[in-house]
């Protein structure tokens, strides 16, 4: 068995394993995901045959994000796993690591010295687009104030990834509102993921959520909420969308506060 660091093809072929696990990536994650950190995407291989993968991106020099942490099928349940965990913790270092935990693996992840911090849960509904959408979409000239509000909204440093992300693609793009509120909307294997998401009231997240971008999938949108974001929450539910999945956010070493964001939404649960 030999661990070795993923190439973007890695990547793409285990997003495609978490694909078929139901966890739902977007179209177009592999690239902004790897921009992040090129050295932190690891993998198994027993004879040359991929086993068993995790990410942990060192976003910061004092902040990484535990993700994407799966095996092969027929490779399961036979400690494969273990080996590229360690890989990836000993890749942040001395970071805090932060992780979105399953409920079948929170209790193993407690093992290894990570602690809940509350809990994220995925809302799963419909909206209709605006006639004349307030947001615009978000432009190369918006990147620095974009990346600059990230910080501030998600507490942690992580201008890589928010660079690559808020760039805009074929299937994933960012709108702004006049004031400087944003949302990035994503087509995934199943509808469109909203997320980030920062808006100052329920006014202005709705009209986030109302300006789904030219060229992105109508229908079921997904979003991803801190349980800190008990307005949008709030506004989600009484427009109908219901909870769907739920992870606990964990961090080690443990995350004592956490600031109160009534109306933001997490950008993927991989990368944090």
């Amino acid at each position: 068995m030999t661990t070795r660091r993923m190439t973007l093809d890695d990547l793409k072929m285990v997003l495609d394993w978490a694909a078929a696990e139901g966890w739902n990536p977007g179209l177009d994650d592999a690239e902004a995901f790897y921009a992040a950190d090129p050295d932190g995407f690891f993998l198994n291989e027993i004879d040359g045959q991929p086993v068993a993968a995790v990410s942990v991106v060192n976003h910061s020099e004092s902040f990484a994000f535990l993700g994407l942490y799966i095996a092969a099928p027929d490779w399961r349940g036979q400690g494969h796993g273990i080996a590229v965990w360690d890989a990836g913790i000993a890749h942040a270092g001395a970071r805090r690591i932060g992780l979105d935990g399953v409920p079948d693996q929170q209790a193993n992840y407690a093992k290894s010295g990570f602690e809940s911090s509350g809990k994220t849960t995925r809302y799963h509904g419909t909206l209709p687009k605006a006639e004349k959408p307030l947001a615009r979409l978000a432009t190369t000239a918006d990147l620095d104030h974009l990346c600059a509000a990230d910080k501030r909204a998600c507490g942690a440093d992580r201008p890589r990834f928010a660079r690559a992300w808020f760039t805009n693609t074929a299937t994933r793009k960012t709108v702004l509102l006049p004031g400087g509120d944003y949302a990035t909307f994503r087509a995934c294997r199943e509808g469109v993921k909203i997320g980030p998401l920062v808006a100052q009231d329920a006014q202005a997240a709705l009209a986030l959520l109302s300006s789904l971008p030219e060229g992105l999938p109508t229908g079921s949108l997904y979003i991803d909420l801190p349980d800190t974001s008990s307005g949008l929450a709030e506004l989600l539910i009484d427009r109908g969308f219901a909870p769907s999945f739920e992870t606990a956010r964990m961090y080690r070493p443990a995350l004592t506060t956490r600031a109160q964001t009534p109306f933001y939404a997490t950008a993927t649960l991989e990368l944090g």
